[in-house]
């Protein structure tokens, strides 16, 4: 894998649960493909100040290459009224179309109420197909809840969509470059 594995935090607050959660989901899919070296982090709440700009900044350049040269991307947001972060959204849209060709894309939302549950597969993974990333896997609804011991759902997870993640990578979508 030549972009490895990153994790892109839709996150507002600065090292959020979702920081943690996404961190420890992109930790258990590289164990399971036997990764070693750690996934780089694009944490939106420390560029959130420069996005809007209509020129990128450096930094957000910078991200925004991180992101579109990943092979595998965790992107993880909390639930906001049903689905992702607009800081998000903001993020995911200065990325041309098909930007995200050669990544394998999981999804991930940290949410209070299991009624949202579906917002991973019919809001998140939509947008990720979108901007042209291969999303082979069911995304992660992660509860609130579950924070404390978020292994215990991340690791079967990871555990079922690894296999799906590997076959995808070993096709040529990380290839594709």
């Amino acid at each position: 894998m030549s972009g490895g594995i990153v994790v892109l935090v839709g996150n507002p607050r600065t090292q959020s649960r979702t920081h943690t959660a996404a961190l420890q989901a992109a930790q258990a899919i590289a164990e399971r493909l036997g990764l070693g070296a750690p996934a780089e982090v694009v944490d939106l709440s420390v560029l959130a100040p420069e996005l809007p700009g209509v020129v990128p900044s450096p930094a957000v350049q910078r991200a925004l290459e991180l992101v579109a040269g990943a092979d595998v991307l965790v992107v993880a947001s909390p639930t906001y009224k049903g689905t992702y972060t607009g800081l998000l959204k903001l993020f995911l849209d200065r990325l041309p179309g098909g930007a995200l060709a050669s990544a394998v894309a999981l999804p991930l939302l940290v949410m209070g109420d299991p009624k949202h549950a579906l917002a991973v597969e019919v809001h998140l993974r939509p947008l990720l197909v979108e901007l042209g990333a291969t999303v082979p896997t069911p995304g992660v609804a992660l509860l609130e809840s579950q924070l404390p011991t978020a292994e215990e759902v991340l690791g079967p997870w990871a555990d079922r969509v690894v296999p799906q993640v590997a076959a995808t990578l070993a096709g040529g979508v990380a290839a594709a470059r």
